[in-house]
């Protein structure tokens, strides 16, 4: 018997706090668009397609804290004898939990909190179970967002799971069908995107999985080939040896680094991750999710703190992952009025006691073999041609998402899917596409919506600038047409628009717009007009926190000072205001205040949380400068301190900085470390005022 629940689960949830009050015009770092590939041409094909600059028309959601709280998280839970799958619906559909009922053993990494750092191009992410990455390269936008959720039922009678939603900035569908059968120990998932625009768009999936980091653990995937990068080249390696180091021993991988397997076309398509007695998750899949993934922190002090970072007592974990291209590092072309299908399975893989000990041939031989033997992708590829009609029946609706599917043309293709809009925000917008006529807030609250596309600017530019048009006057429609404009590239455009705006009502919106659009081209134009904006905006954390990144860009550390010296007492207080006023402070060589402000309390804050904290000290003496860092974190063994000293990283890792400085000063100059378990570390820095240093 198989059930489907909707229930609550208790748990500690850090605070995900508000989205930026600006647009992301300027985006997170996204390692994989800078990459430079050293691929033959086969295997080059799509890399670097389908990048973007950032989230837009997403906001950024950067104001968090690490403070945990008790909460109530909704769930829905699938159980039959074999499996119970618990999903976070509220945060992205994450499949939180998957318990095998027969060991008692979860076979996912499942964190024992909610908290979130910047890991994404929304900035906020979190780990634990596995999460559905879709449209562009990184972690789903929608990753800490409610999804739509809904039931419905197999043709055998079986409860279906499912959640679906609209993807902004691609303008895809997409829809996700969970389910138990009856004698089946896997977890059916069965995806869909719909692409119903009339474009070729570029897409991308990644089904993220975290798993226990087990000791003397392995990787289990059928490819003698991967992907890889380190720095911006990437290319291929042979497996499971790179470097001396067999990669499907993941605990043996030094530093942070993703392996992205080449699985030959006649494979089947799956990956697995056992315990030291060949008990683990197995993932496998239909042939159109072809790429399999390892993601690994390394095992050096920095990765070790990555992983403190982001639980609390749930240990260490690894990524295993499975999607659409070869890698991450670029999308796969979407024809239009095009539906994307196919399914994944989730369940228990044994390969017996000392499988570990035994070759990475042996092991996916094993696998392989098994799968073969009981054509478990035969049955799959079945089982999705005999669900077509499952995954365009309607479903009953339990929780809703975002409004922004309401605004979706309705077709053969996503029809069954029940969207609504419950925000009086998106009512006036959907009041402006009906009638033209846009709605114009109070300039000092922040702008609510924004789009994308074509055919929004296209719509907007006649309904503001065109003949007798009815948004003439309203400031807020050109300010949105200015980030409309923008976006698209055009700048002039953009200028005249966001001029307009303020000419109309004075407003930080468009001085923000103003500021990003002069940033490269004409720095003194840009902080003279983020400051207008700041003046406008005191009380908000976010925009002055915007501020001070402009500023400081800029290069304009007078200005700096300046705004500090205006920020409310609560503001002040923040540790990223905090951090561009020292690092002004420090190019204004003005170093005794800084100092204090360093060594005030308890230093400052400088990752917009309440908890780790960095401290830097710089102080000055006759002949020498010396440089303290000090965190609060977890410490380590003083032997383990002293090692990292000798220790040779791929990079420029903490060995070269202190070769390099005794290079460079010799026994003038002086590195140490200092640390104690539960307590933190301490970094010490010595070198002299005045010496003829050698140029390396």
């Amino acid at each position: 018997m198989t059930r489907l629940v909707f229930e609550t689960k208790r748990m500690k949830v850090a605070e995900l706090g508000e989205e930026s009050s600006v647009p992301d015009l300027f985006g997170e770092l996204t390692t994989q668009n800078s990459l430079v590939f050293n691929l033959d041409e086969d295997d080059e094909i799509y890399e670097g397609y389908g990048k973007v600059n950032s989230a837009f028309p997403y906001r950024q959601l950067n104001g968090y804290t690490r403070e945990l709280h008790e909460k109530d998280v909704k769930t829905a839970v699938l159980e039959n004898e074999y499996l119970k799958a618990v999903f976070l619906t509220e945060y992205g559909g994450r499949l939180w939990e998957l318990w095998d009922k027969k060991t008692g053993k979860n076979l996912l990494y499942t964190n024992d909190v909610l908290r979130f750092s910047n890991l994404a191009i929304r900035n906020a992410w979190f780990s634990g179970g596995v999460e559905w990455n879709l449209g562009i390269i990184g972690h789903n936008p929608l990753t800490t967002e409610p999804l739509y959720v809904a039931k419905t039922q197999t043709d055998e009678g079986d409860p279906v799971l499912r959640m679906y939603e609209y993807e902004r900035i691609r303008g895809v569908i997409w829809q996700m069908d969970f389910w138990l059968e009856e004698a089946c120990p896997y977890l059916n998932c069965r995806m869909r995107i719909v692409n119903d625009s009339n474009q070729v768009i570029p897409m991308y999936w990644w089904s993220n999985m975290a798993v226990p980091e087990y000791e003397g653990g392995r990787l289990v995937v059928p490819a003698k080939e991967a992907f890889t990068a380190v720095g911006t080249n990437g290319f291929k390696v042979e497996i499971p040896f790179v470097n001396g180091i067999d990669v499907t021993d993941y605990k043996k991988i030094p530093t942070s680094i993703d392996y992205f397997f080449h699985i030959p076309k006649e494979e089947p398509k799956y990956i697995a991750n056992i315990a030291p007695d060949g008990y683990g998750l197995l993932q496998f899949s239909t042939p159109r999710l072809q790429g399999r993934k390892l993601f690994s922190w390394g095992n050096i002090d920095a990765s070790d703190r990555w992983q403190e970072f982001l639980t609390e007592d749930a240990g260490r974990y690894v990524e295993i992952q499975a999607g659409l291209g070869k890698t991450q590092y670029g999308c796969i072309p979407m024809a239009p009025h095009t539906a994307w299908e196919w399914m994944e399975r989730y369940g228990a893989v044994d390969l017996g006691a000392g499988a570990c000990e035994q070759s990475h041939e042996w092991r996916y031989e094993k696998v392989t073999e098994e799968l073969k033997a009981n054509q478990e992708i035969e049955k799959l590829e079945k089982r999705l041609e005999e669900t077509k009609g499952l995954a365009k029946k309607q479903a009953k609706l339990v929780q809703a998402g975002s409004g922004y599917g309401t605004f979706a043309p309705k077709t053969k293709r996503t029809g069954h899917l029940e969207f609504v809009n419950q925000s009086e925000t998106l009512k006036k917008w959907k009041h402006f596409f009906e009638t033209g006529i846009l709605h114009m807030p109070n300039p000092e609250d922040e702008p609510d919506e924004f789009w994308n596309g074509e055919k929004f600017l296209t719509y907007l530019e006649e309904k503001t600038v065109g003949k007798d048009a009815s948004n003439a006057a309203n400031w807020y429609a050109h300010y949105q047409l200015g980030i409309s404009y923008l976006i698209a590239g055009r700048n002039e455009d953009a200028r005249d628009e966001f001029a307009r705006s303020v000419d109309l009502t004075s407003n930080a919106w468009a001085y923000h717009g103003l500021a990003c659009l002069y940033l490269k081209s004409d720095p003194e134009k840009a902080k003279q007009f983020i400051m207008e904006g700041m003046a406008l905006q005191r009380e908000r954390l976010s925009y002055q926190k915007e501020g001070f990144k402009i500023l400081e860009k800029c290069g304009a550390y007078k200005e700096i000072d300046e705004e500090y010296k205006k920020q409310t007492a609560e503001n002040q207080k923040n540790g990223r205001i905090q951090y561009y006023y020292v690092a002004a402070l420090a190019k204004l060589e003005r170093n005794e205040e800084a100092y204090h402000l360093l060594n005030d309390g308890d230093g400052i804050d400088v990752s917009d949380n309440e908890n780790p904290t960095l401290w830097l000290t710089i102080r000055e003496e006759a002949e020498h400068i010396f440089f303290e860092i000090r965190d609060n974190g977890a410490g380590m063994t003083q032997e383990k301190a002293d090692q990292i000293l000798t220790y040779q990283s791929s990079g420029y890792g903490v060995r070269n900085v202190c070769d390099r400085i005794h290079v460079l000063y010799g026994e003038k100059g002086e590195m140490k470390i200092e640390s104690t378990p539960g307590k933190g570390t301490r970094v010490f820095i010595r070198i002299p005022k005045n010496t003829e240093a050698k140029v390396l």
